[in-house]
Formats: C-alpha cells, structure tokens, sequence
C-alpha cells in the first residue's frame, strides 16, 4: 500500500483516501496510539456510517475514540494528537482511476497538508472495489475492525509487524490445530489462471460453497471454519492488483493476506501458490 499515489477519503458506494535513529521507526512514531483519541470519519453515507458507528461501538478497545464527519477531519488532520479512521480509495501509478476501497488508519500531522496519502500510515485493509460494492463488506466489516486493531497491537510491540504489513499479523496455520478447520471458498474468488490438473488435486482441501454461504458463516461466527474474501477492481487495468484474505470467521484472526499484481496471465483471485501454501499448511 505503499505505492498509491492518491489516497483520499471517498463516500462509500455513493461516490463515483532527529534524534537517535530507533526515534525514527514506525514502531516508536505510532507507539503513542493507545494514549490518543481516535477520530472515526463518517462518510456521509447513511447506511455505511450507521453499519460503522454501531461496529466501532461494539469493537473498538486499543484507544479512545470519536466520531467525526469529513469537513471536522479537514480541520484537525494535521494536528498529532489525533489518529484517524477513515475510509478511503486507492490509485496505484499507473490505474487512471481508483480501483478499490480502504478502511484506513493515519496519524494526524502537518504532512496531512499535502494530502492523505502523505499521512504516517498505519495499515489499511481492503474493503471492496471502489465501483459497484456488492455490499458484502458489511458482513466483513466487524471482522476488518478486529484485524486493524490486532495489526496496530502487533505493530506497537515490534517494527517487524509495523513494516511487513498486514501478511505479518496473518496467523500461522500450522501452529493451530489444523483439522478441527474447514476452509470455505467461493469458485469465482479463485483466478481464473489456475490450471484445472491443479485444481482436482485440492478437491478434498476446500469446501466450495455460494457466496451466502461464505456470508453466512461470517455473520453466525461459525466455530473452526475459514473462509476466502478477495478484493480487486471492477476494470482491473495493467498496473492493479488484487487482495486474498483468508479470515476466522469466530475469532476474526486473518490467517492469510496476499497482495498480487493483476496481469494478462496472472488473473485476479487466489492463485496457485496461493492455494498450496494454505491447503499444506492444513493437512
């Protein structure tokens, strides 16, 4: 996520986001984070704002926090008393429009003066694409919040977890009690690249279910069961990429997060290395 070159805060689907040298480690810039008020921004969008109010209510415990709208966060974002939640949309070099929606947390400070994007950037995670959501990131969303708040835990702890990102804070699945798991995909969050010889060798790895079924485990918080949510453009162009994310649906602990450049061969979904690495690490 490093690589944007706009980050700017979006309206969820109504829109068309020195001292000594240790002193300068993400690690020490961001290990106030606990000690500060967390300013949660509020799109305007009626039906995500309420679907996000009620989940930070529910959810938020790693530091204080508040509600603000977009012109109040206009107002204070270079002040570093303050972090930011805040949903944003990312254009990576070369895409000629942003492709794919953030949950996003910053830190306030005078750098905000030249655009979010310049922020001391926490983490952000994947939502959705940023043309037609298909509102299956209201299901994911309560589990997103739980993970941004597990990777800023982590991050505070070590700079290994502040710079490797969120594939750093991914469970590792062989150190769990492997069978007790199911691991439920839908068809089409695999890429389309993958070779069908490959495929019916990890017939009896996953359980290939509709979309409602992934959304529904989700929402019960189904016990020992992992599902797949993958996040990409609408119209992915030369230079997007897509995200693949493998999530507890009881505990909401991401066992898996991969970022992969989208291209002529490499198509968007889980691709085999992808599959190989979680499928081992299960048997």
């Amino acid at each position: 996520m490093k690589r944007f070159v706009t980050l700017v805060a979006v309206l969820l689907l109504t829109c068309p986001i020195w001292g000594q040298a240790q002193l300068t480690t993400r690690k020490y810039k961001f290990n106030d984070f606990t000690e500060k008020t967390t300013k949660v921004v509020l799109t305007g969008n009626m039906f995500y704002d309420s679907a996000l109010k009620e989940e930070i209510a529910n959810r938020w415990r790693l530091s204080p926090y508040e509600f603000c709208t977009i012109e109040e966060f206009e107002e204070i974002k270079t002040d570093s008393n303050f972090y930011f939640l805040l949903t944003t949309s990312g254009q990576f070099k070369k895409e000629k429009m942003p492709g794919i929606v953030f949950l996003s947390l910053v830190k306030g400070g005078n750098a905000a003066t030249k655009g979010i994007h310049k922020m001391l950037e926490v983490t952000s995670i994947p939502l959705c694409p940023a043309e037609n959501p298909t509102g299956r990131e209201f299901v994911f969303l309560p589990a997103f919040i739980d993970i941004l708040q597990n990777y800023t835990r982590l991050s505070m702890e070590n700079d290994y977890n502040a710079y490797m990102g969120l594939s750093s804070s991914a469970s590792n699945l062989s150190s769990r009690q492997k069978a007790e798991y199911r691991l439920l995909m839908q068809e089409s969050d695999l890429s389309a690249s993958l070779p069908e010889k490959f495929l019916k060798r990890h017939k009896n790895d996953i359980i290939f279910v509709e979309e409602e079924e992934i959304d529904d485990a989700m929402l019960k918080g189904a016990h020992s069961t992992l599902v797949s949510y993958v996040v990409y453009p609408e119209n992915p162009d030369r230079s997007s990429c897509c995200y693949k994310m493998v999530i507890d649906t009881e505990t909401h602990d991401l066992f898996y997060f991969k970022k992969s450049k989208i291209t002529k061969v490499m198509k968007p979904g889980f691709l085999e290395g992808d599959i190989k690495r979680i499928t081992d690490a299960l048997k």
